[in-house]
């Protein structure tokens, strides 16, 4: 007998698990805007989009960081020009084990979701843990 939420068998792709990071920033948006979204959600990061909800890019704690430490004013740049444009993405029919490997081996601790052309959502570690451990949405302790 299997849990709640859980497919017979497991998890086994990014689509069959529920990602508990939403946050996405649009590519015109101010940096600093950023920065007090970033540290008010607790997260590190979050993937850039276009107008149309297409991966442009990912801003992270470390590029904001970058642009202070080179003594830029946040105030005055936006997404765009701070993000990282080699950010790594995954679809829904990427299976677990590749979503883990990619992030181990390229240091990532959130990974955005592609369905249909268009940010979905983003997985972070805890996402994949909970998914290989067996617990479906809405599970806690």
């Amino acid at each position: 007998m299997g849990l709640p939420g859980v497919p017979v068998g497991g998890f086994k792709t990014v689509g069959q698990i529920a990602g508990t990071h939403s946050l996405r920033f649009h590519a015109k948006q101010n940096a600093l805007a950023i920065a007090l979204e970033v540290l008010s959600s607790h997260t590190s990061g979050a993937p850039v989009v276009d107008e149309n909800g297409k991966f442009v890019g990912f801003v992270s704690e470390f590029d904001l960081l970058g642009v202070i430490e080179s003594g830029k004013d946040l105030n005055k740049m936006t997404a765009d020009q701070i993000m990282n444009k080699d950010h790594f993405v995954v679809d829904e029919s990427t299976s677990l084990a590749d979503a883990i490997n990619l992030m181990k081996e390229k240091h990532l601790l959130i990974l955005p979701v592609i369905k249909q052309g268009k940010v979905a959502y983003s997985v972070t570690r805890h996402d994949l843990l909970r998914a290989r451990i067996g617990l479906g949405p809405g599970i806690e302790f």
